[in-house]
């Protein structure tokens, strides 16, 4: 089901006017939308004053703070119409894409899935402050609600690596290992859509 986009934040006040006319136009006469709400023609006088507050504001723009704060009231009163707008054509258009455009708005583009995580890149490890400590580091990975880490002292043998730990950022430390043995890790991005391929491994003597 198709959802409005208005963008009001990211709009000037002048772009916000030129919108409520462009809607206006577009709803007068309009066979989708027989009852708007609010009406068109409380929409056309919120514009007009808008306008009329945007035209005072420009021309004594070296001492508006009166006319700039009409303005602001203005553009706040604006907004909530179109939003009001907005509610009235989404409900009363059931999402309906085509008749949402012929209303003069725009409608959100629909969410992309990140899809399955690839593989944490840039896998370090380094010695902790304490005896025992090793601590890693990755590059993050767009998606990634945590990572899986995982620990081996013979990569040569798959059923050796070991789950370690969560982390929910790109680096962690691994405390009480034995040290002067050498450990190997690797690491794997978790998101939405489940765990992602393990990185290539890092290894490090535990100090």
């Amino acid at each position: 089901m198709a959802k409005i986009k208005l963008g009001l934040n990211r709009l000037s006040v002048s772009d916000r006017i030129t919108l409520a006319g462009t809607i206006v136009t577009k709803m007068t006469g309009n066979p989708n939308f027989t009852t708007p709400v609010p009406a068109l023609a409380d929409i056309t006088a919120k514009t007009t004053a808008a306008l009329t507050a945007y035209q005072t504001a420009e021309v004594k723009r070296s001492d508006a703070k009166g006319a700039t704060e009409d303005l602001d009231d203005a553009a706040k009163a604006l907004d909530l119409v179109l939003t009001q707008a907005a509610l009235y054509v989404e409900n009363v258009s059931a999402g309906d894409e085509a008749k949402i455009l012929s209303a003069g708005m725009s409608v959100k583009a629909a969410a992309t899935p990140v899809g399955e995580l690839p593989a944490p890149m840039g896998l370090y490890a380094t010695s902790g402050d304490e005896d025992g400590e090793i601590v890693l580091n990755w590059e993050p990975v767009r998606g990634a609600k945590s990572y899986t880490v995982q620990m081996t002292t013979d990569p040569n043998v798959p059923d050796s690596w070991t789950h370690k730990m969560n982390a929910t950022e790109s680096f962690t430390d691994i405390k009480g290992l034995t040290s002067g043995g050498k450990f190997w890790f690797r690491v794997a991005a978790v998101g939405a859509a489940g765990q992602g391929a393990f990185s290539d491994p890092a290894a490090k003597y535990a100090p």
